[in-house]
């Protein structure tokens, strides 16, 4: 599961618990049966790659430069991402399922192939 993760200035401690416990219990995968949207990433047998990704709060309904106001400012994004990341190893490790992450901030390279027309936009202020 590859998991972008932006952190927005009014998130708190409450939200990161929010996303990490969502994350790990989502249905996305068929099941033994092939029933499909039956099983969470650990019953998948899968892993997390979580990325740091603050374009993710670019509002661009006004104009044609995105607006990143909503993003919280980076130094205290960093300390946000690092405690979501301990929190999603921290549910993670209960079932076996590695959790791994890139450098915070850094250009990265990330290649992703789909299993199909399926990505899910997690929002702790709307779900």
């Amino acid at each position: 599961m590859l998991c972008l993760i932006g952190i927005e200035s009014n998130d708190t401690s409450k939200d990161l618990e929010y996303i990490a416990k969502k994350i790990m219990g989502l249905r996305l995968w068929p099941d033994d049966a092939g029933k499909p949207w039956n099983h969470n990433v650990a019953q998948a047998n899968g892993s997390i790659l979580c990325v740091s990704q603050f374009t993710l709060s670019a509002r661009t309904r006004k104009g044609t430069r995105p607006d990143f106001s909503r993003a919280m400012a980076p130094d205290q994004a960093k300390s946000m991402y690092e405690e979501f990341i301990a929190t999603l190893r921290g549910r993670a490790a209960q079932s076996g399922v590695v959790v791994q992450d890139g450098v915070f901030a850094a250009m990265m390279d990330v290649e992703l192939i789909n299993d199909g027309p399926v990505t899910i936009l997690l929002d702790s202020a709307s779900d």
